[in-house]
């Protein structure tokens, strides 16, 4: 293939430009592919489904409304669904980090499907017979297609992995929180001996804290079953068929199975980016509670034998290249660093919304690919944290029931029989003597019966 057949020649509205002879993609695209050369990366497969979700719609809508021809029509949808399908998505060249509001993404979408769709009629993707604007991108803009394909992808990643992922960590604690309940253990505050505790009781307030933050991440993703198709550049519906919009939406809901539903306000919908902003909070919610839980189990497995050893985690590989034998908690490491970069990832999202102005937010990419980035992670994390970790964590109820009676805060049982002050000099003389505070009890002669009932650890749980 020579230099001249390995390039063809496209026109956009600033004029021609050479594009690679077997890209799908037009002019538009090759100015993006050029202008953006910054990250690599690319918007993921499940945005690029949903914009052939999108434009197959749209094209449908447009024909059942009389302005679209058949032939067309029928071109676009069958290209469209090759996009779901995922069949071009080497095609998809746009940088996440490209022009405001994803004019170009759209526009990746338009011309692939447009020369597919000319192809598919005519035999060659250069015969142009359908327009990636004036046919695909019919009744639409980047504007509300980029929002609607942001909620469309995350609320079908949500519902298919994430959701699922959060309540079977939910259910995988509280199932270890039965298992746990019969286990006397030492609590701790502040990092110090408190009174005891059911180890199964520990873990029923971790089952609850997730539950607590599922049903947050729920009520937030409801809001992304609002899709602004329809709503055009700014939301005022110009140039638009009256029934289109209940149209394409119930087109949308067919191909998805999901009740997507019109904005309470399209303006509201088109000026912000409040459905992604919410749902990213409450992931940032969830990755601070994973910190807490995962760094409270990396303590409670502590040692084996200069630590803390009150569990046991399943051993998944070798822990350190130069001490032979270590096992480190590695997923629960991984669960760490993935909520710490969540939570680094709501800041951009948070600062991203800020940067909205008067009838859109030009941050659309930034913001998708944030935050679908981090509901892929979290999905990724929290399985893997529940079928290599929660699930095989065993108890050492010989270590608990030691560091319980060796805690100090046992005094706090006989505090009401002896007074707070002569209990805190019994809790200062056994640490003094590095005993337990039932032998400083034996050694004064101060074992009565009532004492001995106080200091039963059953009774103080």
């Amino acid at each position: 293939m020579t230099a001249s057949e390995q390039y063809r020649m496209e026109r956009d509205s600033l004029g021609e430009i050479l594009v690679p002879s077997t890209a799908y993609y037009g002019a538009q695209t090759q100015r993006a592919k050029e202008n953006f050369q910054i990250s690599g990366m690319r918007l993921p497969r499940s945005f690029i489904r949903a914009q052939g979700i999108i434009k197959a719609s749209a094209a449908k809508t447009n024909m059942e409304l009389g302005l679209l021809t058949k032939s067309i029509g029928e071109a676009i949808i069958e290209a469209a669904e090759e996009v779901i399908q995922g069949k071009w998505d080497s095609h998809f060249v746009v940088d996440v980090y490209q022009a405001g509001a994803g004019t170009s993404q759209n526009m990746n979408a338009n011309e692939i499907i447009a020369h597919r769709a000319s192809e598919l009629l005519d035999g060659t993707l250069e015969s142009h017979r359908v327009h990636p604007n004036d046919h695909v991108n019919m009744a639409q803009s980047t504007n509300d297609t980029f929002h609607t394909a942001l909620h469309i992808a995350a609320i079908e990643n949500m519902n298919k992995r994430l959701l699922p992922a959060i309540s079977q960590l939910q259910q995988e604690l509280q199932r270890k929180s039965v298992e746990f309940m019969p286990i006397m253990k030492s609590g701790r505050t502040h990092l110090h001996d408190a009174i005891p505790i059911r180890m199964g009781q520990e873990f029923s307030g971790y089952a609850e804290t997730i539950q607590a933050a599922l049903n947050q991440i729920e009520k937030a993703a409801d809001s992304l079953y609002e899709i602004g198709l329809g709503g055009n550049a700014i939301g005022t519906k110009m140039d638009l068929h009256p029934n289109y919009i209940p149209k394409v939406i119930k087109e949308v809901s067919n191909r998805t199975n999901l009740a997507f539903r019109e904005p309470a306000n399209m303006f509201e919908f088109m000026q912000n980016m409040g459905a992604p902003i919410r749902t990213m909070m409450t992931l940032k919610e969830l990755s601070i509670h994973l910190i807490k839980i995962t760094s409270d189990l990396r303590l409670l497995a502590s040692g084996p034998r200069t630590g803390l050893a009150e569990i046991t985690l399943p051993s998944v590989q070798p822990g350190s290249t130069i001490m032979p034998g270590k096992v480190n908690p590695a997923i629960l490491e991984m669960t760490h660093m993935v909520a710490c970069q969540v939570i680094g990832y709501e800041a951009a999202i948070a600062t991203a919304g800020i940067a909205g102005q008067l009838e859109i937010n030009v941050m659309m990419p930034l913001i998708a690919h944030t935050l679908l980035e981090s509901i892929e992670l979290l999905a990724n994390a929290v399985q893997t944290l529940v079928t290599k970790c929660i699930s095989g964590i065993q108890a050492n109820e010989v270590i608990c029931k030691h560091w319980m009676e060796e805690s100090l805060s046992l005094v706090t049982a006989i505090s009401p029989i002896m007074g707070y002050d002569r209990a805190a000099q019994i809790g200062k003389e056994a640490d003094d003597k590095d005993i337990t505070i039932r032998d400083v009890l034996a050694q004064q002669g101060l074992l009565t019966p009532e004492i001995e009932k106080a200091l039963d650890p059953n009774s103080m749980v």
